[in-house]
């Protein structure tokens, strides 16, 4: 299969001020996270990504732009429904702080996987979809681009961090021990046998390995000479 690079979206008015945006729309990165995925766009230029998909939300398809205005040529770039936003029902436009005195808080935290919020969507449900929608454009990308190619999906917090829990095989129970910052990149080749997690959370280090990388096999027993970039032009 292909592999993915699972961008969350930059810093946020909302992010700032301990605000849960949720879908709300016009939320819009503020100057720091402009600067952020600027820094993710840079590091993704070494990497020729035959897709960049995004969630509807503004936020995303600023952070995505800021990394197709660094890609050569016209990647695919759709919109993914199925990779919006978790929909927090009336939890949605709180600030964290409120929030953390809510009774669901708890459960949040220790047990996502009972959660429906109010008027709104389970976390189940919300890792569903987004799982779906992320292996569902590896294996188009895949199908149209071979093995080795490299895509980038542009998401939330929450559902980044529910795709990499699948990817790593945890129970949706243990997710919030994952962290993913903004602009932050995570990496996952979704392999025959199983998916392989190459990185989770980094906002700094070179990529340009990505561009000549190609499909692992097996898991390398006391773990490999590692990935080796290509030779600067």
């Amino acid at each position: 299969m292909a592999t993915v690079i699972l961008v969350r979206h930059g810093r946020t008015t909302a992010n700032a001020s301990g605000l849960l945006a949720g879908r709300t729309p016009g939320v819009s990165l503020d100057q720091t996270g402009r600067d952020q995925a600027a820094v993710t766009g840079d590091r993704l230029a070494a990497v020729p990504l035959v897709g960049v998909v995004s969630s509807p939300l503004e936020r995303c398809r600023q952070t995505a732009q800021l990394i197709l205005d660094r890609q050569q040529g016209a990647p695919h770039a759709p919109i993914e429904a199925d990779l919006n936003e978790c929909d927090y029902g009336s939890w949605q436009n709180r600030t964290l702080a409120d929030l953390a005195k809510d009774e669901l808080w708890p459960v949040v935290q220790s047990q996502p996987s009972a959660v429906t919020f109010p008027g709104g969507e389970s976390m189940a449900a919300m890792q569903a979809r987004s799982v779906a929608a992320i292996r569902r454009h590896d294996a188009a990308f895949e199908a149209e681009h071979g093995p080795g190619a490299v895509w980038a999906a542009v998401s939330h917090g929450d559902i980044i961090k529910s795709v990499l829990a699948d990817a790593l095989g945890m129970h949706l129970d243990l997710f919030q021990r994952i962290t993913v910052g903004p602009a932050s990149v995570s990496i996952v080749h979704y392999g025959k046998g199983r998916p392989t997690v190459f990185a989770t959370n980094t906002d700094a280090g070179d990529l340009s390995w990505l561009a000549a990388s190609t499909a692992p096999g097996d898991a390398p027993v006391g773990g490999g000479a590692g990935h080796t970039a290509p030779p600067a032009q």
